[in-house]
C-alpha cells in the first residue's frame, strides 16, 4: 500500500498525507487529540476556579467574588463529557477502546463525588483517569500508525517476493523461447507458447517433407580463403537460408557447418509439404545465386545443391540440458541428405515418393519434374529412383 501526497490551492500550500485506510493529515490541522485535550484543561480549570480566583483576583486589584457551587459543577462534569465525546471520535481512528474505557470512568467519578458522595481524593482520582486517558489516546494512534507501516512493510515485502517469482518466470519463459526459435519457425513458436503444449515436441512418428542443403567445393574454398571470409560466407548462408524456412513454415532440423535440414509438416502439421519444399527450394537456388555471384568474380566456385524427400521419420528434442535440437531421424532423412550430396550446383534432386506427393498437393506450381533413372545410393542397400526439378 502506498503513500500518497496531494497538493491543494494553485501554490501547493495546502499539502496532505494519506497512509493507506487512513484520511488524510493536512498541512496546519490541529494536532491529534486537541479536543480532548481542551476539554479535560477547561475541566481541570473549573474544577479549581475558586481556588484561582482567590490567586488571580489580587493580582489585578480586584475583590476575590463566589463561584456558583451548581454551575461550577455543570461546568465540570460538562467539559469531562466532551473530552469522553472527544476520545469516542478519536477511537474510530486508532480502533482501541482502552483510552475511552479510562475516561468513562473519570466521568462517572466526577460524577458521584459531584451529586454523591464528595471526596477531594476521589474526585482527584477521577481527573487522574481522565488526564491518563487523554495523554493515551495519541499513544494511541502512534500504535495505530506503527502497525499500518508494519503492514504496510510486510505486503511490500510480498509483492517482492512476487515480483521476483514473475521476473523468475518470466525470464525462464525468455530463455525457453530463445532455444525453440533456434530450430522453430516464429509461427510455430508463438503456437506453441500460446497454447503452452510444449508436447508437440515430444518423440513421435509423422510423415513429413525432409530437406537439405549445402555448398558446393566449400573444403576447397576453405583452404583458399582466411577463416573470416569463410565465417562470412557461412554468416551469409544461413542467414538468408533461415529467413526464407521462416516465411515457407518450416522447421530446422540442425546446422552443420555450410549445410542445413529442414522439415516440413512437424511439429505442426501442413498442406502440401513437398510443395513447400520445392517453393523453399527455389528460393534458397535463386539467393545463393547472388552469393555465389560475389565470390566468382573473386575467382572462387562455389555451388549450391539441394535433396528432397518425403516420408516416415520419428522426430523430437535431441540433446541435454541447455542445449537442445528438434530434429528427424529416419530412412528418408538419410535418403535427403545422400540426394543432397549427389545434387550438382543449382539442382534440386527428388525421391519418387516426394513425386508422388508433389504431385498431388501442385496447384500453381509451374515446375517441371525429370526423371535420372535407379541410382545407387552411399549407405542404402537398393537402388533408389530419383527425379531434377526444374522450376
Amino acid at each position: 500500500m502506498a503513500e500518497r501526497q496531494d497538493f491543494g490551492g494553485p501554490e501547493g500550500k495546502k499539502g496532505a498525507v494519506q497512509v493507506a485506510g487512513q484520511p488524510a493529515v493536512a498541512a496546519g490541522r490541529l494536532p491529534f487529540g486537541f479536543w480532548a485535550y481542551v476539554a479535560t484543561a477547561i475541566s481541570v480549570f473549573f474544577c479549581y476556579a475558586h481556588t484561582l480566583v482567590e490567586l488571580i483576583a489580587p493580582a489585578l486589584g480586584t475583590m476575590p467574588f463566589a463561584v456558583n457551587p451548581h454551575l461550577q459543577a455543570i461546568f465540570m462534569w460538562g467539559f469531562a463529557l466532551a473530552a469522553v465525546i472527544a476520545l469516542y471520535r478519536d477511537r474510530s481512528t486508532h480502533g482501541r477502546s482502552g483510552p475511552l474505557v479510562l475516561g468513562a470512568l473519570g466521568i462517572v467519578v466526577i460524577l458521584g463525588t459531584l451529586y454523591g458522595y464528595y471526596d477531594v481524593l476521589i474526585l482527584i482520582l477521577g481527573y487522574l483517569f481522565l488526564v491518563v486517558a487523554v495523554l493515551l489516546n495519541p499513544a494511541q494512534r502512534l500504535l495505530q500508525l506503527n502497525r499500518s507501516v508494519s503492514d504496510q512493510a510486510h505486503q511490500l515485502a510480498e509483492l517482492n517476493g512476487s515480483l521476483e517469482q514473475r521476473v523468475r518466470t518470466q525470464v525462464d519463459e525468455i530463455e525457453r523461447l530463445a532455444r525453440l526459435k533456434r530450430f522453430l519457425s516464429a509461427d510455430v513458436v508463438e503456437l506453441i507458447t500460446e497454447e503452452g503444449n510444449e508436447a508437440l515436441l515430444n518423440s513421435h512418428r509423422r510423415a513429413i517433407a525432409c530437406l537439405f542443403c549445402d555448398v558446393r567445393n566449400f573444403t576447397s574454398f576453405s583452404e583458399a580463403v582466411e577463416p573470416e571470409e569463410v565465417m562470412d560466407v557461412l554468416r551469409s548462408v544461413h542467414e538468408e537460408m533461415g529467413k526464407l524456412v521462416a516465411r515457407q513454415g518450416g522447421t530446422i532440423g540442425y546446422r552443420a557447418g555450410d549445410g542445413l535440414m529442414v522439415i516440413f509438416n512437424d511439429p505442426l502439421p501442413c498442406e502440401a509439404p513437398v510443395a513447400r519444399a520445392v517453393a523453399l527450394a527455389q528460393d534458397m537456388t535463386a539467393v545463393f545465386a547472388e552469393i555465389q555471384s560475389h565470390w566468382r568474380r573473386l575467382g572462387h566456385e562455389l555451388g549450391f545443391g539441394i535433396g528432397i524427400a518425403y516420408g516416415y521419420a520419428t522426430l523430437g528434442l535431441i540433446g541435454s540440458e541447455g542445449r537442445y535440437d528438434y530434429t528427424a531421424i529416419g530412412n528418408v532423412v538419410n535418403i535427403a541428405a545422400r540426394l543432397c550430396d549427389r545434387a550438382e550446383d543449382g539442382e534440386a534432386l527428388m525421391d519418387r515418393r516426394a513425386v508422388v506427393e508433389l504431385e498431388q498437393g501442385m496447384q500453381s506450381e509451374t515446375g517441371t519434374v525429370e526423371s535420372l533413372g535407379p541410382v545407387e545410393l552411399k549407405g542404402l542397400e537398393r537402388p533408389v529412383e530419383i527425379f531434377r526439378y526444374t522450376s
